[in-house]
């Protein structure tokens, strides 16, 4: 692997704000629980918690305008300019949380200020992604950018872990009435003061010196459009194609999990909000090693094995962790379906953005992912529930690993990504230096 040195102050730069912005898009889940009687009528458990999840999904929906329109902007204003706009967003969707009034108040008006909330959310992470993915993987030397990128999904996952985090503290020191009545808007006044703070610290970072190189060269109108795009069709439907079994599993065994042990395996709150903490901070642990691990063997043999190994073992894993009794089981099954899509989470970001050239590089990561995420990972949870009400829970098993074998197809027929020149100069050195095979 090469010697070259990582770039921490970037990583550290692009991570920290990731951190926030996925803290605020996934609190919402983790908090869903204890404020969804809040925006909804009296009546059953899970229904309120199938409106409160698809306001969830609303929130993916609108991640294609998103993708489109900062990823377009990271490819003509720069990465840094992308990073700092998109956690503005998530600063004010956050605090619109945090004051929406209730059902109670003002009927369903409530519901509607979570909405434009959630779309606010939606369009800043569609952004982030990308700009997040383009920036820790061109500010990276190759032969790094397996490592450097996979903290992409350490932010990812710290952001969720600080969210439980929290929770657990208000769980141990509020009452559930408490909790119920006004504590759930904490996580989202927490989250909005973060954010401002993260704004002025990307406001710092340096521009990628591949943003700059091309900046230079190409002063074409034609910079991150969706005309520069279509020329890239195939990696525009490779990315959709690899990222549908990928986010499917991913929302299964992270932002689902804490419902399905408490709803379907009758685990306390308390405890199955425990377990996914503990495994969750086991799996983002486990990305950089994985990260770096591609960075000598490739990014295919890491995509192949999350690909059978979703396929063949997503369903015996839900099956039995509907039927845990405790912490200890809840955990171990937890973390094997979290070992599995690691092979996914990792890497995933920099292959990528390995696939496009830099002048439509954030756009060609942002559009096709967020297109994947709010077919797929967006109604992951929703799908979930919707079983779940229908009485046909296992189905949901055998969905997460259909969409796996689709994209288990693609890892096996793509090309490697690893040794991609993302510059000019890299392009120039990879004439003078033979391919790794």
């Amino acid at each position: 692997m090469s010697k070259a040195r990582v770039p921490w102050k970037a990583v550290i730069g692009g991570s920290v704000g990731n951190l926030v912005e996925w803290y605020d898009w996934f609190v919402y889940s983790s908090f869903a629980v204890y404020f969804a009687a809040a925006f909804f009528p009296e009546g059953n458990d899970t229904a309120k918690l199938l409106n409160t999840a698809a306001i969830f999904a609303v929130g993916f929906f609108m991640r294609p305008l998103g993708g489109w329109l900062l990823g377009r902007y990271a490819d003509r204003k720069g990465r840094k300019a992308a990073l700092t706009l998109t956690v503005t967003l998530m600063s004010a969707s956050a605090l619109l949380i945090a004051i929406a009034p209730t059902y109670e108040a003002v009927g369903y008006f409530g519901a509607l200020v979570l909405v434009v909330a959630r779309l606010l959310q939606g369009l800043s992470v569609g952004g982030e992604y990308a700009a997040s993915a383009t920036y820790l993987t061109e500010a990276t030397p190759r032969g790094r950018r397996g490592f450097a990128s996979s903290f992409q999904y350490v932010s990812m996952t710290a952001g969720q872990l600080v969210g439980l985090g929290l929770q657990i503290i208000l769980q141990n020191t509020m009452s559930k009435e408490a909790l119920n009545s006004y504590g759930w808007r904490i996580p989202f006044v927490v989250g909005a003061a973060a954010a401002a703070v993260v704004f002025y610290l990307r406001r710092s970072l340096l521009e990628t010196e591949a943003y700059d190189e091309e900046e230079r060269e190409d002063t074409s109108a034609g910079r991150g459009t969706i005309a520069q795009l279509l020329t890239h069709k195939r990696e525009a439907l490779l990315v959709i194609a690899l990222t549908m079994g990928g986010t499917v599993a991913y929302y299964t065994y992270t932002t689902y999990l804490t419902k399905y042990l408490s709803n379907t395996a009758g685990l306390a709150k308390e405890t199955a909000t425990l377990v996914s903490f503990c495994a969750l901070f086991v799996f983002m642990c486990l990305q950089p090693l994985a990260g770096a691990l591609s960075d000598r063997i490739g990014r295919r043999p890491l995509l192949i094995t999350f690909g059978i190994g979703s396929m063949i073992g997503t369903v015996p894993l839900m099956t039995a962790l509907g039927g845990v009794s405790g912490f200890g089981g809840g955990l171990v099954l937890s973390l094997a379906g979290l070992l599995i899509i690691t092979g996914y989470t990792s890497i995933n970001a920099v292959v990528k953005a390995e696939l496009f050239p830099t002048n439509v590089r954030a756009l060609g990561v942002a559009l096709p992912y967020a297109i994947a995420n709010a077919l797929f990972g967006g109604t992951a949870e929703y799908v979930a529930l919707w079983f779940k009400d229908s009485g046909l829970e296992s189905g949901f098993f055998w969905y997460v690993s259909g969409c796996a074998a689709v994209s288990l197809v693609v890892y096996l027929t793509m090309r490697e990504t690893r040794d991609a020149a993302l510059s000019r100069a890299e392009q120039a050195t990879a004439e003078s230096v033979p391919a790794r095979v």
